[in-house]
């Protein structure tokens, strides 16, 4: 698996993404549709950056994708003003998993990029999805 070009700029492991795996998923599209009210068309992604940064599930540009690309960067965590606004988590639709980027981006640079995809990613999802909030 291509981990580099399935990691989006922000740090969003697209190869782990319930969109992406609703490609070859048939229940998982349905479920990803229900969910997230999509039709069936739209309840899929091919990755980040097979879209240039503009998947159909999402209702706005974005602005991480065409900055990283501005300054050629292949990652935001490569880019001398990271952290930056653009990454500033939300609790809006938080269930899109968006929050969880800088601290992706953190462990990229630390762990590096196949580490961080084969070991930790899987479990950033686990965790931001499933487990309780804790100090």
């Amino acid at each position: 698996m291509d981990y580099s070009d399935l990691t989006a700029p922000c740090g969003l492991p697209c190869f782990a993404c319930y969109m992406y795996l609703a490609n070859e998923d048939e229940t998982k599209r349905h479920l990803v549709a229900q969910v997230l009210e999509l039709p069936l068309e739209q309840a899929v992604c091919p990755g980040c950056r097979k879209v240039h940064g503009q998947p159909a599930h999402i209702p706005m540009p974005c602005r991480v994708y065409p900055c990283a690309a501005e300054k050629k960067v292949h990652l935001c965590c490569d880019c001398p003003e990271f952290p930056c606004d653009f990454l500033h988590p939300y609790r809006d639709n938080a269930k899109l998993l968006h929050n969880t980027k800088v601290f992706n981006l953190c462990l990229i640079k630390k762990l590096g990029l196949e580490v961080w995809a084969r070991e930790k990613a899987p479990s950033v999802l686990e965790t931001y999805f499933y487990a309780k909030w804790r100090l």
